[in-house]
């Protein structure tokens, strides 16, 4: 499934912009794991690592990370940037079921 047809989908999904060498990004991969635990199947979580996709960075102006835009049916729901705590990244997520 193409990135695209992923962001097109029924299912909200929650689009994390990072790089490897930004700590703020690091600090979000346990809140992401928790997140995933606890919602399962009724949303996506997709990593993008923008320096090897500067693309789409640049499509979705991303201009610091860690970013996270949360799409559903190809429209962008909310976006933000900067570290995030799991519950409001799942309420989020709830109110665009």
């Amino acid at each position: 499934m193409t990135f695209q047809e992923m962001i097109n989908g029924d299912k909200p999904v929650l689009v994390d912009f990072f790089a490897a060498w930004c700590g703020p990004c690091k600090m979000m991969t346990p809140v992401l794991e928790a997140l995933k635990q606890r919602i399962g199947d009724r949303a996506r979580i997709i990593k993008i690592d923008v320096d090897k996709n500067p693309q789409a960075t640049v499509a979705f102006g991303v201009q610091g990370v860690p970013a996270f835009i949360l799409f559903k049916g190809g429209a962008v729901r909310w976006r933000q940037s900067g570290v995030l705590p799991a519950g409001e990244l799942e309420r989020l997520i709830n109110e665009n079921q």
